[in-house]
């Protein structure tokens, strides 16, 4: 019953038991279909799902600020983060320090979003090409 719950409304998984957060097919049906905030159901799975790389790339691909849902170490994982600014750049203020001083990285943030560039690491935000793009 959950299970077709979360199919119709990711967020139901908000009301799910806390066995069924840890249920990666259900989690996985939350991320997919949260409506207008995809991949924001992560925010109801266990913890030990939030640290499951393939299902946290899911949810940043949909919507990149899920990132703020994601483990410590994921929101540290280079590739995790790249998918997340791509999908939405603001999803940078999410990824960890050495993340934000990584200019190719910030580069797509800014691309996509060019209130992204705030979130940089300092030597970043005084970067010129940066600045330009971030127009």
């Amino acid at each position: 019953m959950v299970l077709e719950a979360v199919k119709s409304d990711g967020m139901a998984l908000e009301s799910a038991s806390e066995e069924l957060r840890a249920d990666k097919e259900v989690v996985r049906a939350a991320v997919k279909n949260s409506g207008w905030t995809f991949g924001w159901a992560l925010q109801f799975a266990a913890d030990e799902l939030r640290a499951d790389r393939e299902l946290v790339m899911e949810a940043v691909k949909s919507e990149g600020l899920a990132l703020q849902y994601a483990s410590k170490e994921l929101r540290a994982d280079r590739e995790v983060v790249l998918e997340a600014v791509k999908s939405n750049g603001k999803a940078l203020v999410y990824a960890a320090e050495e993340l934000r001083a990584d200019r190719e990285l910030v580069m797509e943030a800014v691309k996509n979003n060019g209130y992204a560039l705030q979130y940089a690491a300092e030597e970043l935000r005084a970067d010129k090409e940066l600045q330009a793009l971030a127009q």
